[in-house]
């Protein structure tokens, strides 16, 4: 074999080595834990259950620092046991995060001391800090704050909600998380509909909604998409006193407990589990039908080492992932050959070549789609 022969080959197995890698390594893990702010043997439990999953992140559904929100309460009720999670990190418990893992909202018992101040301090979140959003990997979260108190509003017509709407409508993300503390929709007697919160959330495009407030788990499908309520993470336990509601497919109220989630292109598992490790409850969502093949935009853009490329097709077919330079030239090829339907992600190391503008193009037999990508 010639030396070009062998390089060719060389580069082609390493190629196939990094897509297969990147395959198998792309996913979301994170937690999601609701009304626990209340320093005691219960947080703990949850805590060390949550911790025990290694998420890359955990998210919150409000009620962070009972009772009042006070400043005095915050760090002993959240930094005692997530302070591993929080960046910049100020409080006595231990050493901050590098960089931030800890994504609350705002509950009620938040606000009950100067409006949320001591929360606002404590935390460095993205936005204005009441509501924001954020992107890890195949998922984007957005944080409402469901407090009447928030001076954007809360209707559905706010200034608040025309965000969301917008924030939603723009995203290419596979999977849009929406979480809040007031749930939309709930069967428990104590605090039940929050009418306010009942945006049309599936119609601006939201994947899920998740909510905390009431204090059990539940599962419901309102409009075509999942609701979630989780306030079981270490406040108390309210059962549930009356006929739950005819969207209501899953209830608990026996004990403390959080959700993990796990994240794929082909898929967002919910899972809900006691502080006892016991499973309770566990939901597939799935993308809607694919009906023609789409190449999506590369991420990171602009990037600097590497960057991810991700694809899907209706049906298997055989195709080709290339890179062409400003000039149309092929400089690299990412995948040949029959692909099977599906969500597909390569990435795309780009090694030696200089800086400027590429072009990936999807190319089969009866399509060729392309985006722009910028390499620094």
């Amino acid at each position: 074999m010639s030396s070009r022969l062998f390089e060719a080959s060389r580069r082609f197995t390493l190629v196939i080595c990094l897509c297969v890698l990147a395959k198998l390594g792309y996913g979301q893990r994170f937690a999601a834990i609701g009304d626990y702010g209340f320093a005691g043997r219960p947080e703990k439990e949850v805590a060390d259950l949550v911790k025990s999953w290694n998420p890359d992140f955990i998210i919150t559904l409000g009620d962070n620092n009972y009772e009042l929100g006070d400043s005095a309460t915050i760090d002993q009720n959240i930094g005692q046991y997530y302070h591993a999670y929080i960046h910049k990190y100020k409080g006595r418990y231990g050493p901050s995060a590098s960089t931030n893992r800890f994504f609350p909202a705002l509950g009620n018992h938040d606000y009950y001391t100067s409006n949320g101040e001591p929360y606002r301090d404590y935390f460095t979140l993205p936005g204005n800090g009441r509501y924001y959003d954020f992107v890890r990997g195949d998922v984007h979260l957005f944080a409402l704050n469901s407090d009447p108190a928030e001076p954007d509003g809360i209707a559905a017509s706010s200034v608040q909600a025309q965000w969301l709407k917008k924030r939603l409508a723009a995203s290419t993300a596979r999977w849009k998380v929406v979480y809040l503390h007031h749930a939309p929709y709930s069967s428990s007697g104590h605090h039940g509909n929050t009418e306010i919160m009942q945006w049309p959330f599936r119609e601006w495009g939201a994947s899920v909604v998740m909510a905390g407030h009431d204090h059990h788990y539940e599962r419901l499908l309102v409009d075509g998409i999942p609701y979630f309520v989780n306030g079981l993470g270490g406040r108390s336990v309210n059962p549930i006193k009356k006929q739950p509601l005819p969207q209501s497919q899953a209830v608990y109220d026996a004990n403390y407990g959080a959700m993990l989630l796990n994240a794929t292109p082909d898929s967002l598992v919910f899972q809900f589990f006691t502080r006892r490790h016991e499973l309770k409850d566990t939901y597939v969502l799935r993308p809607a039908p694919i009906t023609v093949p789409t190449l999506y935009p590369v991420s990171p853009n602009p990037f600097q080492d590497a960057a991810q490329i991700e694809f899907s097709l209706p049906g298997s077919a055989e195709v080709k992932v290339r890179i062409l330079n400003t000039l149309g030239q092929e400089v690299s090829t990412l995948q040949q050959g029959i692909v099977k339907a599906g969500w597909h992600r390569l990435t795309w190391q780009r090694n030696a070549l200089p800086a400027g503008v590429y072009y990936v193009q999807l190319l089969g037999s009866n399509f060729s789609l392309v985006t722009r990508a910028v390499a620094y």
